[in-house]
Order: C-alpha cells, then sequence, then structure tokens
C-alpha cells in the first residue's frame, strides 16, 4: 500500500486508538499534524461539524473520496 493509501487509513486507526468518538476538529488538527498533502487534507476538511463514531467516520471519508474520484489515489478506509 503507497504512503498516500495508508495515510487516511493510519489517520483512523490513530484517532479510536483510545477513544469511541472524536469530534470533526479533532481529525482536522490531527490530519494537521500528520502533514497531509491538499487533497487529503480537503478530504479531511469537507467532514461536517459533529461527533464520529468510527463507522460513520469512515463512511463520511468514503463518500468523499468517492465523491471526488480519489480512490484510486487514496484508497478507502475502514
Amino acid at each position: 500500500m503507497s504512503d498516500e493509501k495508508a495515510a487516511l487509513q493510519n489517520l483512523v486507526n490513530s484517532l479510536y486508538l483510545h477513544e469511541s468518538t472524536v469530534t470533526r476538529l479533532d481529525v482536522i488538527l490531527r490530519a494537521e499534524s500528520s502533514d497531509f498533502d491538499e487533497g487529503l487534507q480537503e478530504i479531511v476538511e469537507l467532514l461536517p461539524p459533529g461527533t464520529y463514531q468510527r463507522q460513520r467516520l469512515c463512511d463520511q471519508l468514503n463518500s468523499s473520496l468517492k465523491g471526488h474520484g480519489w480512490t484510486r489515489k487514496y484508497g478507502t478506509v475502514d
């Protein structure tokens, strides 16, 4: 798996390592600290405000990836 494809999955894994829910701000701040490229950062910033359990966050991220046609470049998350 390429670094780009692993980046979002690593983000999700790290967010839920010790938490069962995260906020949009948690996700954005973690992505910023991970030095995501512009495309990945844009995907993260498309998240609507709210609190996310893992599956809901993955669904939201995957929906944005598919909507922008970026699943080939960045993959999907689970």
